[in-house]
């Protein structure tokens, strides 16, 4: 998996102001971090370039991160030292952070790339390990389109927007899906990036919450609070320890 995450996909993973980094985005996610964290400290799970921890860090909320890319790490330390946001290299599923959190959060579907339900599980044991009683898990992540899939077909396009067309092909024998990154120009040759991902489905997260010690608070269909849904394409769920 680190390989995904070379030193050109760091280099323009930022999109300044634009997608997952516009205030509409960023904004409501902060928000709803600062009240979860309560005061204490966060831990970000594959902080990557600290799209997230930045603003929060910036929000007054001490955070610290798990990445396993190097690369990415160095990106973020063009915006913030070791002291301001502290990084532990390392797999989100197994490494630790010194120290208690009252909050450790998965953004962006992060989850799913790890790509066996075992790292799955031991991901939440390892939030758990280092949250205080009480603290909060905090997983954003999508809900599988296998609803788009009539027999024979295998693949859907989740986004189309001049430049870039995202598919995604689903191999449900093993719960696997790969993420297919169209991008292109005006000219004929387009460049194409892949993903491999393990899909989860709500319920399946929820247990594996409970196998970690977690309960499950509440579950969104956005950071801003709407209503989850049959037809949400993600979520956003809160677990409890203890």
């Amino acid at each position: 998996m680190e390989q995904l995450w070379d030193a050109e996909t760091a280099r323009r993973y930022d999109t300044p102001g634009t997608g997952m980094f516009a205030p509409e985005v960023l904004g409501p996610t902060v928000d709803r971090l600062v009240a979860l964290a309560d005061g204490g400290r966060a831990l970000e799970l594959a902080i990557g370039t600290g799209r997230v921890a930045v603003p929060l860090a910036e929000r007054g909320v001490p955070v610290t991160g798990i990445e396993l890319s190097p690369h990415m790490v160095e990106q973020l330390r063009t915006k913030v030292d070791e002291d301001a946001i502290p990084v532990v290299l390392g797999d989100m599923a197994t490494a630790t952070a010194p120290g208690e959190f009252s909050l450790v959060y998965l953004v962006f579907n992060t989850i799913a790339n790890l790509l066996t339900q075992e790292e799955q599980v031991a991901c939440f044991r390892n939030a758990a390990r280092h949250l205080v009683p009480g603290g909060a898990f905090v997983i954003e992540l999508w809900v599988p389109e296998l609803r788009k899939l009539p027999p024979g077909v295998e693949a859907t396009v989740w986004l189309n927007q001049p430049g870039y067309i995202g598919l995604d092909t689903y191999d449900v024998l093993h719960q696997r899906v790969v993420s297919h990154h169209f991008r292109f120009d005006a000219g004929r040759q387009a460049e194409l990036g892949r993903t491999p991902h393990r899909y989860i489905w709500p319920s399946e997260l929820d247990l594996m919450g409970q196998l970690a010690g977690f309960t499950l608070e509440s579950r969104d269909a956005d950071w801003s609070g709407e209503e989850f849904t049959a037809d949400s394409r993600s979520h956003v769920s809160v677990y409890r320890l203890g």
